[in-house]
């Protein structure tokens, strides 16, 4: 059966998530508070973390910051009374797969269970990516360019290996944000903006192409 961990401090909750998700033929592991459930999470091998972001200890966004640097390949899903744009913008920033407020249909979370257990983990067959001059380590998530080594977020690893294995192709926005950022529709957000600035400023400008009104080409040599 496919392994779940449920961090979320309320009691009721979690009897209620965990006998829905038992029921569904998944095996659950909970924890009521963020320091034991980042534990718990480092220790086993979940096919997907459920977590709430105001939690005891340590709260849920300084949980899933750091088992992203640690995991970058763990599915997470935010299961949060906290259901602001802000807020989920900010968590699928950070490497969240997904973002369910509560109070929630059980249906719901159940098909959004199913739903990202059927993505395949971004897992990485292979440790190193070289474009233009760039080498990624996909591993450290750590660019080196020009004899630079810069530290990457996330997020910025997952754009730029994005662009870098479309090197010398032209990557709409709508795409990068259902690849990178998992979104099924565009928020009207400019976050892909964003993060394109922040590799230019970390790697060179020249890099990274805008292609006006369409997306991003990486440069292919």
């Amino acid at each position: 059966m496919p392994r779940l961990l449920m961090i979320d401090d309320e009691p009721g909750i979690r009897r209620m998530v965990s006998r829905t998700l038992s029921s569904a033929g998944f095996d659950v592991d909970c924890a009521e508070d963020g320091v034991s459930g980042l534990e718990l999470a480092r220790a086993g091998r979940h096919e997907l973390v459920l977590l709430d972001l105001m939690l005891p200890g340590m709260d849920g966004l300084t949980v899933l910051r750091r088992l992203m640097r640690e995991r970058p390949s763990q599915r997470v899903l935010i299961l949060s009374a906290v259901g602001d744009v802000t807020s989920k913008v900010r968590c699928l920033e950070l490497g969240a797969t997904d973002y369910l407020p509560k109070p929630f249909a059980v249906a719901e979370l159940i098909a959004r269970v199913q739903a990202r257990l059927r993505q395949p983990a971004p897992e990485h067959a292979e440790r190193w990516l070289h474009a233009a001059g760039v080498k990624l380590d996909l591993s450290r998530r750590v660019a080196e360019y020009r004899g630079r080594s810069v530290v990457l977020s996330h997020r910025e690893l997952l754009l730029l290996e994005h662009l870098m294995r479309r090197a010398g192709d032209v990557c709409d926005r709508e795409q990068l944000l259902t690849d990178v950022w998992g979104y099924a529709f565009d928020p009207g957000t400019n976050v892909v903006d964003v993060y394109v600035g922040r590799l230019r400023a970390k790697l060179s400008g020249h890099l990274i192409e805008t292609v006006r009104n369409v997306g991003y080409c990486f440069l292919a040599a």
